[in-house]
């Protein structure tokens, strides 16, 4: 069967990365700067890009999801993290700050409404920036659902996942000593702040290599060792925020206050085989938020680069092309 010419941009990196036309490091207050980048059409539909972790950083890769005809791509690093500055920090660093960037970015870019796409903890920040200023979200496009509950953060660090994956649940594991390893989180938490760098790099690696090795279907448990700057911001931010749930208000926030999405339409793609954020939330999520539309991916799992995930993306970005071109933004 011949592919279509969005699959083959998604799934064959056949569309090169649209090269930035505008990169700043923008001051966002309480000692951070963030780096903010736009690339595409400087006149086209705005679409600011939410990068996961907490920690991970923005790159290249995210750009070919959009049409650099059309689009107008706004991505940047997140506090604390990618060339952001300081880096690794985790003061003034919380959910609430991240909504606020956003919301600073948007102004002083000039942006009266844009879509929101993120996916992993960028669906979480996506769906909490929506729901506190859904008059500025025109359409949200979610990947791999992460809701901020204790029941997601169970799974992944109080063993579910690890019934899956048993030897490298076991390799994870073995860095803490068997009296600490009922909280895993808090275990690494005291490690990742222990003050000496060489040591939190030590567990940082582990942390991220803990969660890249489930990233992919295809993934065989093996992986390389991740840079230790990368590294060490990627441990101690997602740690930060988990280890705080989050800084969000109740067991459910998001869902709590899946009401503030009334009006504004979204698509979730979801992995249906992702380890790292299960199904369920994506479905729950459905459930609770009326104009969304719910698409599972067979034998799909969490990254962002499954060819599947990708190719469904980049379909769902071509079409709200078409309903801007139709109805206008």
């Amino acid at each position: 069967m011949t592919r279509t010419t969005s699959e083959k941009r998604a799934t064959d990196y056949l569309y090169p990365p649209i090269d930035p036309f505008d990169q700043r490091m923008m001051d966002v207050g309480d000692g951070h700067r963030v780096y903010v980048e736009q690339c595409g059409n400087a006149d086209g539909i705005p679409v600011v890009v939410l990068h996961g972790g907490p920690g991970g950083g923005c790159s290249p890769a995210m750009r070919r999801y959009f049409d650099p005809a059309v689009y107008r791509v706004i991505l940047f690093d997140q506090r604390g993290c990618g060339r952001s500055r300081p880096h690794a920090s985790v003061e003034a660093n919380t959910t609430w700050h991240l909504v606020q960037d956003i919301e600073t970015i948007r102004v002083r870019l000039g942006i009266e409404r844009w879509a929101v796409f993120g996916g992993s903890w960028g669906a979480t920040l996506g769906l909490v920036y929506a729901e506190a200023h859904p008059d500025r979200v025109a359409y949200l496009v979610l990947r791999g659902v992460f809701l901020m509950t204790k029941p997601e953060l169970d799974w992944f660090y109080g063993g579910g996942a690890g019934k899956f994956w048993p030897d490298v649940w076991k390799r994870f594991v073995a860095m803490i000593p068997p009296d600490e390893r009922d909280d895993m989180i808090g275990a690494y938490n005291r490690r990742l702040f222990s003050g000496n760098v060489l040591e939190e790099t030590r567990f940082a690696r582990a942390w991220a290599g803990w969660e890249n090795a489930l990233a992919s279907i295809q993934s065989e448990g093996i992986i390389g060792e991740s840079p230790a700057d990368y590294a060490r911001a990627f441990a101690r931010l997602e740690n930060h925020y988990f280890i705080h749930g989050g800084f969000l208000d109740g067991a459910d926030h998001i869902i709590d206050h899946a009401g503030r999405l009334a009006e504004v339409p979204g698509t979730i793609v979801q992995g249906r085989y992702d380890m790292i954020c299960p199904p369920v939330s994506a479905f729950r999520l459905s459930e609770a938020w009326r104009r969304s539309d719910l698409r599972m991916m067979p034998l799909s799992g969490h990254a962002l680069s499954e060819p599947r995930i990708s190719a469904e993306l980049v379909r769902v970005m071509d079409r709200f092309r078409e309903t801007c071109e139709r109805h206008g933004l």
